[in-house]
């Protein structure tokens, strides 16, 4: 027989690498111990959703991906997560319920609309000796009775998020930005491919439609959004205090507007 090109592996989302179905008769023996949040360590941005804005806007730029306008806590710049020092999220800081879901997660059922709870089987903290165990007499224990409950809250606000973020592109209010640093020593730090509202576009909105979106509650999570891109200046604050290339200068360090086009280029799909 010729041989077959092999199939490739399915891609992964954030922050997994190996997330597959859990199984009582397979996996009866796993066990899941306490774990940092090393595995957010070079994420500089994390998928949040509505329900998530008023938290998440008090400590990250919130904004949207280019590639399907889902919505973004930015927790760096450059491949760091500037919340995390030694695994350890920052005090008093809001950890996005996508983090805090790891390393269980929800896989989709064939093309169906029905999901099955999965975990990453290549988490540091699953294993067979210590920890909680995932099954007792091959039922789900507790720990995984709480995971799908709270997958399951995830993938419905999920849902209304899609929701809101057709609205805003099909409202075309969406315009892509890009965020510029430049620290005190000279070097350049760019983060781009996100999109925010234009507040101009935003401020045409016909009577009808701020009333739709006034009942849905959109109108506040716009607001929500636009009022964080200020925190990029504490970002940059939070950059300059952790890194090793420190501004020699107090708030040595300039944040560009958001509000810049990016330049025009081709990029890789």
């Amino acid at each position: 027989m010729p041989e077959t090109e092999a199939s490739a592996p399915p891609a992964q989302p954030l922050f997994y690498r190996s997330l597959r179905p859990l199984d009582a008769s397979l996996h009866s023996a796993l066990r899941l111990k306490e774990y940092d949040f090393s595995f957010a360590a070079e994420s500089p941005s994390i998928p949040i959703v509505v329900s998530e804005f008023a938290e998440a806007s008090r400590y990250f730029p919130v904004v949207f991906a280019v590639s399907d306008a889902t919505p973004l806590a930015v927790l760096g710049i450059d491949r760091r997560n500037v919340f995390l020092e030694n695994g350890r999220w920052a005090h008093g800081v809001y950890v996005p319920a996508y983090a805090r879901r790891y390393p269980f997660g929800f896989l989709r059922i064939d093309d169906s609309a029905r999901f099955i709870l999965g975990i990453d089987f290549e988490c540091e903290g699953l294993g067979k000796t210590e920890g909680e165990p995932l099954f007792e007499n091959g039922m789900p224990a507790a720990i995984t009775q709480r995971a799908l409950g709270f997958c399951e809250a995830f993938r419905n606000e999920a849902e209304t998020t899609h929701a809101f973020v057709r609205a805003l592109e099909g409202r075309d209010l969406l315009v892509e930005r890009r965020a510029d640093v430049i620290l005190a020593n000279g070097r350049n730090l760019g983060l781009d491919g996100f999109k925010v509202v234009d507040p101009e576009r935003f401020s045409t909105l016909d009577a009808p439609t701020l009333a739709e979106w006034h009942a849905r509650g959109w109108l506040a999570l716009v607001t929500l959004h636009l009022t964080s891109l200020d925190r990029f200046r504490e970002l940059l604050s939070r950059l300059s205090a952790t890194s090793d290339e420190t501004p020699s200068q107090p708030g040595g360090g300039d944040f560009q507007s958001q509000a810049k086009e990016p330049q025009s280029q081709e990029k890789d799909s």
